[in-house]
């Protein structure tokens, strides 16, 4: 596609009455969008466009100019792919309503493996583990991971995937230029997620994270996956919006079993209870979406202690089971002080790992 088509679909975007139904009534009429900047308030009606719509859209794009805007976008380094593009993701054009135009900084792959792990903002410390590890375990099997880049589940699966040198792609429910990155503490996320795979929005930049943005955003989320892992997600989750798009869009859902105590399980349990494939190790997502030959499973790493006082820690920790160094001093009989200095020299060595409060797992 010419950059002339690109810019008028930012544009017309810009136009807050579009959406991408009517942007497929004025793609399909018009020849082109550039011919569709110049039409009249009868040509719009005949393309299928509302009056009243057709009244705002004539009055708004009085006051844009196509080049400007594009202007906009080359000084924050933005760029455009449309639906028209060849290199527009397949899996996300299959969708109903899928959006006319994308907004993204990184690389977008057409074709791509991957799978959106979604959940709670309040993530609890089995959350964590739990993304922590599918997260890891995806990405060295070269699944990249899709999230949303919010706070908790989200974060936690963006974060993995980087440590790792892996590729993963955020959406995000506002434009993409910095100050319109939401939640601000994730803006150095998003700029690292960029170096390795992609921030993608359909918002124009300078879009403010709106409630309303974020449920759209979700159908993108799962629209871009073969599959949705639910980790964690309360009765009125988003998490669970996203699954109910993934249902719709003819994708698997996939959800983690939690606590019947626990509130950010009910939404996973009674996923599961609904039909949701259970997933306790990545096997059950890779045998559900028949990706056993795209397996390549890595062997855990050997963790070699340095001395006996390490060999005694890993002897008393596991990957999935935190241990309180209250525990690990009364299992181990060290003195605290010491064990604290202990335990950080092999979190820096990458062996263990501080989850949080003082509970430890050996790292995976």
């Amino acid at each position: 596609m010419s950059i002339a088509d690109q810019k008028f679909f930012n544009a017309f975007n810009l136009i807050p009455q579009m959406g991408p139904i009517r942007f497929a009534k004025i793609c399909v009429h018009f020849p082109s969008l550039e011919n569709a900047w110049q039409a009249n308030l009868q040509d719009f009606q005949q393309a299928g466009i509302e009056f009243a719509i057709a009244e705002k859209i004539i009055s708004q794009k009085r006051n844009i100019s196509p080049d400007q805007e594009m202007e906009k976008l080359e000084k924050e380094e933005v760029k455009i792919i449309t639906i028209n593009d060849e290199l527009y993701p397949t899996l996300l054009k299959e969708i109903p309503s899928a959006p006319a135009i994308l907004y993204y900084k990184g690389q977008i792959q057409k074709d791509e493996i991957s799978i959106a792990i979604v959940g709670s903002r309040k993530v609890s410390t089995y959350g964590m583990q739990v993304a922590t590890k599918l997260s890891r375990d995806l990405a060295q099997n070269n699944i990249t991971v899709i999230s949303g880049m919010a706070l908790g589940v989200d974060g936690v699966a963006h974060r993995e995937c980087l440590k790792l040198g892996k590729r993963t792609v955020a959406v995000l429910g506002s434009g993409i230029d910095e100050k319109s990155i939401y939640p601000v503490n994730n803006r150095q996320i998003a700029k690292d997620i960029i170096t390795n795979g992609a921030i993608i929005s359909e918002y124009p930049i300078g879009t403010p994270p709106l409630k309303q943005h974020f449920p759209a955003r979700n159908r993108i989320i799962s629209g871009l996956s073969q599959g949705v892992l639910v980790i964690e997600a309360a009765q009125s989750s988003g998490a669970l919006i996203t699954a109910k798009f993934a249902l719709e869009q003819n994708r698997e859902v996939f959800a983690i079993p939690g606590s019947i105590f626990s509130k950010t399980s009910e939404g996973t349990n009674n996923l599961i209870r609904l039909g949701a494939k259970l997933v306790t190790k990545i096997e059950d997502i890779t045998e559900e979406l028949n990706l056993n030959s795209l397996q390549n499973f890595q062997q855990a790493k050997k963790i070699i202690p340095d001395n006996e006082e390490e060999a005694l820690i890993l002897k008393n920790l596991s990957p999935d089971q935190p241990a309180h160094i209250d525990q690990l001093a009364k299992t181990t009989k060290m003195n605290v002080t010491s064990l604290s200095g202990i335990l950080t020299l092999m979190e820096i060595k990458g062996k263990i790992k501080n989850i949080g409060g003082m509970r430890y797992v050996v790292a995976s």
